[in-house]
């Protein structure tokens, strides 16, 4: 194979690729899950702690958004597997990719705001230091970085043409 074989791709009919991408898609939904899935089973139990109720409002208040945005990002990081499970051999795969895919990118971005509000109660919690919303901040910028500036930039700096899409 050589250097420009490999700039092209795949050689694959569409059928293939969704298939390929079908999987590395659950592969990635799978990463996503369990770290919802432990975040989402501690924040139900908070509410269950008799020192729940002693929290000041703002606190509660941000505990409900959490777990409203946590009840979201499992919908939409299960969603892919619903789709594939009512569509599949209907002949639609590539589209139902497509549709998963943008599925997968909500459920990162409401997992991005659910860890966030998340982050921000328990540090108002074990803290009541001004310093908290500068700490959330800096974490919520590291996971910017990490979740969609390094994939962005990859994506941006070695894409050759619009087959590797």
């Amino acid at each position: 194979m050589t250097e420009d074989d490999r700039r092209r791709g795949r050689d694959e009919t569409e059928e293939e690729r969704a298939d390929r991408m079908w999987g590395e898609l659950i592969q990635e939904v799978r990463v996503a899950q369990t770290g919802v899935q432990i975040l989402f089973g501690f924040l139900l139990t908070v509410v269950f702690y008799p020192k729940y109720t002693l929290l000041p409002r703002a606190d509660q208040h941000i505990y409900i958004v959490t777990v409203v945005l946590g009840a979201c990002t499992t919908g939409a990081l299960i969603g892919p597997v619903s789709l594939h499970r009512l569509v599949s051999g209907r002949r639609v795969k590539p589209r139902a990719v497509r549709i998963a895919a943008r599925l997968t990118f909500v459920g990162l971005v409401l997992l991005l705001a659910t860890m966030t509000s998340a982050l921000l109660l328990i540090l108002r919690v074990a803290t009541h230091d001004g310093y908290v919303p500068w700490l959330v901040a800096a974490v919520v910028a590291w996971y910017l970085v990490c979740w969609f500036g390094l994939p962005l930039w990859a994506r941006r700096r070695h894409t050759v043409g619009t087959e590797n899409r």
